[in-house]
């Protein structure tokens, strides 16, 4: 029973523990003795580094967990901490070298620990052999930096880092610099390190010779932002007239087949606007923010070019090298013949490469350099030797270079690929359909007179741009349309005394009076006075509107809604009815980025083989086993009879028996009473 009185309390360190967080003055003296205790364990394991010390451990924790009590006495622990660390980091004991490590976590938990100066050395800790600690550190690492800038960047700690993050990512261990890249990136994903001086950094990983760091810093560059892939499909009313309006306006009257045609018509036309008014998705994401994207283009190009990784690598490289160009619409030409060796049916992955020659192309490259890309794909793809397939995917890609390069495309191959839009194959039909629609809005001119559609006040008044023409205008276009209501109003407003005067007679007598009022007509009026004015005057009146006063959003839907009209509206001296090709244009819109669906597009889709379609049909099928025969037999391990032993014979071994022979024999009443006889078995059977 004396023993139980005993002090424990230098051997119990979790009980220790415990008492001091209450009541730390009162257990001072204890606190020293553990502590003498421990510099004693520091200076035997300085003796010996690789030597695991399961004491040494415990006090090590001990002294963390106390260590907001006792400031004044553990103001050297965590530097001490640190300096074993970093010193003896290679040798020591797996186990110990994870409690220091913990240890140091738990006194920065508390903030007794200078962030930079340990995050640094867990940086260097990244190069130990120990996946574990390499895993742990990584979250550490990843949350504290979030933590310092929870409620605002630190700026300094910050730089302090990245500069040091760019010394680690030249660092010899592969894994170190591989794990400092992921935390970057991490980083950079969680919106706290979403700076160019990060994006910067990470750039000099797509230039290192080990290939994983190489992937990973592809991969960074190469993701699309949640922005871009989250569709707002959402429409305010407000931003010009909605499909219920077109149909209000077209349902009035009688309801014939040209006023159907005409809806439809405007259905389209709108869903076109609607399109090209979409805000563009621009987020600053990784390309971006790129300083030097020229010369970082370059020499991905002269690294590709003299490459040894593997296929996959190599496309990766491509599809960054085509994105910097397209989004900073570089200059690299020499990226064009590169990928033009790539342009063959047999190629692997021949629809990406392809996806990457339309990504690489814009306006401000030379029409001559697009011209051999789009010759090398007609030549290669558009033959009627390959399949329709095939040639599809060959015309869906001229079609996206030449929407983003359109002086590309020479007159002489636009018609010949015009001449496939009564090809047999209907995705190769349909596909030259979709390249002849864009041509009548970029440049009708280029297209025969039979292709180029009804002409329009729109496709009219288009303009077709020279190599590095701008056009910048200092006047809303089809403001003119307001200048025109204003006066017809101040001409209503005379006659309102006059109407007034009458009504007031008229409403004497108690009668109803029945006032004619039609939008639709009034509009059609405008529309036709605009249609009479000379250029000049319409741009005349549209800058005195667009500079005199404020435009309200009704007028701003005013005007939107007269640019609308002058798609459906055939062009002065133009008949009203004339002969056009009608297809649904796809018309998608055209961000930075192009997706492989715009290369690949069938609008027939392909016959399936044998096996697809097998396994189609078998996985229909249900559990049939409800519908199977049941077995009759009394014991299922007996044997067949002699008639069911018949049944599997082949006939040429049964022809020439007796029971075969008569019956052919057999006459008609012969066979009536054989088939009752077999009728009235069967019930007598399934009664039993």
């Amino acid at each position: 029973m004396a023993g139980r009185h005993n002090n424990k309390l230098p051997s119990n360190l979790p009980q220790l523990q415990n008492l001091i967080k209450r009541d730390p003055p009162a257990y001072i003296e204890e606190f020293l003795q553990q502590y003498r205790h421990y510099q004693s364990n520091v200076e035997i394991f300085r003796l010996q580094p690789n030597k695991p010390s399961k004491e040494l451990a415990e006090l090590v924790m001990f002294m963390a967990q106390v260590g907001h009590c006792y400031r004044d006495h553990l103001a050297d622990f965590p530097q001490q901490l640190k300096d074993l660390l970093s010193y003896h980091h290679t040798m020591l004991d797996p186990d110990l070298r994870m409690t220091f490590c913990r240890a140091l976590i738990l006194l920065r938990n508390k903030n007794l620990i200078n962030p930079t100066s340990l995050l640094e050395l867990f940086f260097e800790l990244l190069r130990c052999h120990d996946k574990f600690l390499r895993k742990t550190l990584y979250n550490h690492i990843v949350t504290d930096i979030k933590n310092i800038n929870a409620k605002h960047k630190n700026n300094k700690l910050n730089t302090t880092l990245q500069s040091f993050m760019y010394t680690m990512l030249q660092d010899s261990n592969p894994t170190a610099a591989k794990i400092s890249l992921d935390v970057m990136v991490e980083l950079y994903r969680r919106n706290i390190w979403n700076d160019a001086k990060t994006v910067n950094v990470i750039t000099t990983a797509c230039f290192s010779k080990v290939t994983k760091i190489l992937v990973a810093g592809l991969k960074f560059f190469l993701g699309k932002d949640e922005d871009e892939k989250q569709d707002s499909d959402s429409e305010s009313e407000d931003d010009g007239p909605t499909a219920r309006d077109l149909m209000v306006r077209y349902s009035t009257g009688r309801k014939t087949t040209k006023n159907k045609k005409k809806l439809e018509k405007a259905m389209r036309v709108l869903k076109k606007h609607k399109k090209k008014r979409k805000p563009e998705v621009f987020n600053f994401s990784a390309i971006h923010l790129v300083h030097d994207p020229q010369d970082f283009a370059e020499k991905l190009l002269k690294q590709l070019e003299a490459s040894k990784e593997r296929f996959e690598v190599k496309m990766m490289m491509m599809e960054l090298i085509s994105r910097l160009v397209g989004i900073h619409e570089l200059f690299l030409f020499n990226f064009y013949p590169f990928v033009q060796r790539f342009l063959q049916p047999h190629q692997r992955d021949v629809t990406k490469i392809l996806l990457f020659a339309a990504q690489a192309s814009h306006q401000l490259v030379p029409p001559e350099i697009i011209q051999s890309v789009l010759m090398t794909i007609a030549n290669n793809f558009v033959t009627d030797k390959n399949s329709g397939e095939v040639m599809t995917v060959g015309i869906n890609a001229i079609k996206e270079v030449s929407a983003r390069c359109p002086l590309a495309m020479t007159e002489d191959l636009l018609q010949d690929l015009a001449q496939y839009r009564s090809h047999k194959d209907k995705n190769v039909m349909m596909s030259a359909r979709t390249l002849i629609q864009l041509f009548r809005s970029l440049n009708p001119q280029m297209l025969q007179k039979k292709f180029r559609g009804k002409p329009t006040e729109a496709t009219t008044e288009a303009k077709i741009h020279e190599y590095g023409e701008l056009t910048a205008k200092d006047y809303i276009p089809g403001a003119e349309v307001l200048d025109l209501e204003t006066k017809e109003e101040d001409g209503n407003r005379e006659e309102d005394g006059w109407e007034s005067a009458s009504l007031s007679e008229e409403d004497e007598d108690g009668e109803w009076i029945d006032v004619h009022h039609s939008s639709d007509e009034e509009q059609q009026e405008l529309a036709e006075e605009v249609k009479a004015m000379p250029a000049e005057e319409r741009k005349a009146k549209a800058a005195a509107v667009s500079t005199n006063r404020l435009l309200t959003q009704e007028e701003f839907q005013k005007i939107r809604l007269a640019q609308l009209r002058k798609e459906l509206n055939s062009a002065p001296g133009k008949a009203a009815k004339r002969k056009n090709i009608e297809i649904d244009s796809e018309d998608e819109t055209r961000g930075e980025l192009l997706s492989l669906r715009d290369i690949e597009h069938l609008h027939k889709k392909p016959k399936s083989d044998k096996e697809t379609r097998l396994a189609t049909a078998m996985a229909g099928k249900t559990d049939r086993k409800e519908f199977v025969r049941k077995k009759t037999k009394l014991n299922p391990f007996a044997s067949s009879t002699n008639k069911e032993k018949k049944k599997q014979k082949n006939f040429m071994m049964m022809r020439y028996s007796h029971n075969v022979r008569s019956k052919n024999k057999r006459s008609f009443r012969e066979k009536q009473l054989a088939l009752r006889d077999a009728l009235l078995k069967k019930r007598k059977r399934l009664i039993k």
